[in-house]
């Protein structure tokens, strides 16, 4: 299977998603990540994006024209480089097959605690450099930075449980 990543109006990205499944790519979606915020005192539960702007498609055969990418109002550009036809590599391929195990969608995530270092039990974030740069207990989440086609990014994951190891 061959995975690309297209760059998109925000607003679009789930849309987009459906039309390329439809234009007959195996599976596309754009990742959403659970997080959790405090409202009036209690923690409240949403998805939102994992990476704004981001839709992930797989196809069984190597894409070589992209004309299924034509004609979608919203699509920007194909990520990666023209030498590789686009298709996600190393890292980011890894990376954008764990989030299609995932259905698109990060739930909750267990840490793990030793001393001062927290680590992520789920290696989702493993090969991109993933790692655990704060944690907020009282709202239940922890901010998470990696990399993905080369630059930095970060986000809060909502935790479902932090395991202490000595």
């Amino acid at each position: 299977m061959f995975a690309y990543c297209l760059f998109c109006q925000t607003q679009r990205c789930s849309r987009i998603a459906q039309l390329l499944e439809i234009k007959g790519l195996n599976r596309a979606f754009s990742p959403k990540i659970m997080q959790k915020q405090r409202v009036k005192g209690e923690n409240k539960t949403k998805y939102v994006d994992l990476l704004p702007g981001y839709v992930f498609a797989f196809t069984e055969e190597k894409l070589v024209d992209y004309s299924v990418f034509w004609g979608i109002d919203g699509v920007i550009r194909k990520v990666g480089c023209a030498d590789e036809w686009y298709e996600l590599q190393g890292a980011d391929r890894e990376f954008a097959f764990s989030l299609m195990e995932k259905g698109g969608v990060v739930g909750g995530m267990k840490i793990v605690k030793v001393g001062d270092q927290v680590t992520l039990e789920d290696p989702l974030f493993a090969n991109s450099q993933g790692k655990v740069t704060q944690v907020d207990y009282r709202k239940e989440r922890a901010r998470v930075d990696f990399v993905f086609r080369g630059n930095a990014c970060h986000t809060w994951v909502a935790l479902e449980d932090v395991k202490k190891k000595d």
